[in-house]
């Protein structure tokens, strides 16, 4: 395993000047890229529809393709899904991601064509890697097994050659055999439909093996150590696996879950690196030890425009290139692929913390944040506000949703936070005001609408049970994979849900 370590970390490093090559060339990168997108497209169906034959610059092809989201592409997609071939993608599509994500109970297909596994996805994991050891020399993961906890796996049933999946399930079903070698548990668990059948028997499979690095969505990977402690009466994960070294992170804000991480693996040589993978694509990996933001990653067959959130409503809105961004301005993301996705909006924001290298941080859904009376809260604010009331309070947050609260009679607005606490705060009162306080610093329309209580006045928290958004998302069917729990939302469509499954449980509230 040592030799094999050596090997798998000579051939990675290789890697490392390819990136470097986009990072100084980043423009000129993304426009080859945009080149071959268009020229591989032109004769599909999308690809004549739009005359992608004749399109000679950015500007013509912006011109005659519209921005797009899934209602726009459905209609193909649903072609697609019944066998047809050559409709958004040249390459044969025989694989869908199904993702629901967390803005409608709709499930959503997403087209993985073989070029989008290889060139975005598998890609991007091998990335990982590379930066992983570039960072850490000494880095000895290979000599265990890398523990993944993904979503579930089925058959489509409209056509016998598709199959669809959430996007972990779908690339662990096409793993290379050098990564399905060192991966645990095995696929007749890793893709247990049933997510609490597949908790208890991952926890038994991967208690014994010697793993080395984990990667998953916070959320769940929690539940599935909680449960390898109970089964194995060790008070840390460290006592489970002592050579376990890396974990890595993604769709949902670290923060909240850091300091749970920390007491259940007690070492500060833990490396956490975040990354940005998306059913759509993968797009941003974390290059540097300091969390906060992410490389975008220019090489994947991915042409990237961002949209101003400003311009978002607006009935022609114009989209920016790499060259053309600013530092610290909301960004909403629109990618092409090469998996015949066209200038489609995937609904998440961004904002760029670095020009040169292009490097990222997620600072929320275009969907999600609270503009009920102008005050634009974005998850972002939201994260950094209650990262603030905990870091003052001693509180660790396990997970969270809140909504506004509408005018009535003379009582004017607010916004309704239910919390789940992993370690309540010493001070609840003292949490809500730093809360409201820190919200008020990092967003001035908040703090205009809070002047004298005269459109929002002070938040109203409520501390929710342990188990609380679980059991919710169980009832939703939403529980494991990529599914997550939605932060902020403009109506009350979350909070008004979970507050009906408490009152029909008689589930204590505590404000």
């Amino acid at each position: 395993m040592a030799l094999i370590n050596s090997v798998f970390t000579w051939f990675m490093k290789k890697r490392i000047h390819q990136i470097e090559l986009f990072m100084k060339y980043p423009n000129e990168v993304q426009e080859e890229w945009f080149e071959q997108l268009v020229a591989g497209a032109e004769n599909t169906e999308w690809g004549k529809k739009h005359h992608y034959k004749s399109i000679e610059s950015l500007s013509d092809f912006k011109e005659r393709v519209p921005i797009q989201n899934y209602d726009t592409l459905k209609p193909y997609i649903e072609r697609m899904l019944k066998g047809e071939q050559n409709v958004l993608w040249p390459s044969e599509i025989r694989w869908f991601a199904k993702s629901s994500g967390t803005t409608s109970d709709r499930s959503k297909f997403i087209p993985v064509s073989e070029e989008s596994l290889e060139e975005c996805h598998f890609k991007g994991g091998k990335d990982m890697l590379t930066i992983y050891f570039n960072n850490r020399p000494n880095a000895r993961i290979f000599t265990g097994k890398s523990l993944t906890l993904g979503g579930s796996h089925q058959i489509g049933q409209l056509n016998a050659d598709t199959s669809f999946g959430d996007l972990s399930a779908v690339i662990m079903k096409n793993l290379p055999l050098w990564a399905e070698f060192y991966r645990t548990p095995h696929l007749d668990i890793a893709l247990l439909e049933n997510f609490e059948e597949k908790i208890e028997k991952m926890a038994y499979a991967t208690k014994d093996v010697n793993v080395t690095s984990i990667s998953g969505v916070p959320t769940w990977n929690i539940l599935l150590f909680k449960r390898i402690l109970e089964i194995t009466g060790k008070k840390n994960l460290l006592e489970v696996w002592p050579n376990l070294e890396l974990y890595f992170h993604g769709a949902v804000n670290f923060t909240p879950y850091r300091e749970q991480f920390k007491k259940l693996i007690p070492n500060e040589e833990m490396y956490y690196l975040e990354t940005y993978n998306a059913s759509e694509g993968f797009f941003g990996i974390q290059d540097l030890e300091e969390p906060g933001d992410m490389l975008l990653m220019l090489d994947y067959g991915i042409f990237y425009e961002f949209l101003p959130l400003e311009q978002l409503h607006h009935e022609n809105p114009k989209t920016l290139t790499l060259d053309e961004v600013e530092l610290d301005k909301n960004y909403a993301l629109i990618i092409s692929t090469n998996a015949g996705l066209w200038r489609y909006m995937i609904g998440d924001t961004i904002k760029f913390t670095s020009l040169s290298p292009y490097r990222i941080a997620i600072t929320g859904r275009t969907k999600h944040f609270i503009n009920a009376f102008g005050e634009e809260v974005i998850i972002d604010n939201a994260e950094r506000a209650l990262a603030e009331a905990c870091a003052q309070t001693g509180a660790i947050i396990r997970d969270y949703t809140a909504a506004p609260v509408y005018f009535s009679g003379d009582q004017c607005g607010a916004h309704e936070w239910l919390i789940e606490f992993e370690k309540a705060p010493a001070e609840f009162q003292r949490f809500i005001d730093l809360l409201d306080a820190t919200l008020r610093r990092v967003n001035s329309d908040y703090d205009a609408k809070r002047f004298k209580d005269m459109a929002l006045r002070r938040p109203l928290v409520h501390r929710v049970a342990e188990g609380t958004f679980f059991n919710w998302m169980k009832l939703k069917g939403k529980i494991g994979g990529q599914h997550k729990v939605p932060r902020l939302a403009n109506n009350r469509e979350y909070v008004d849900s979970i507050l009906k499954m408490l009152n029909s449980v008689a589930a204590p509230i505590k404000n």
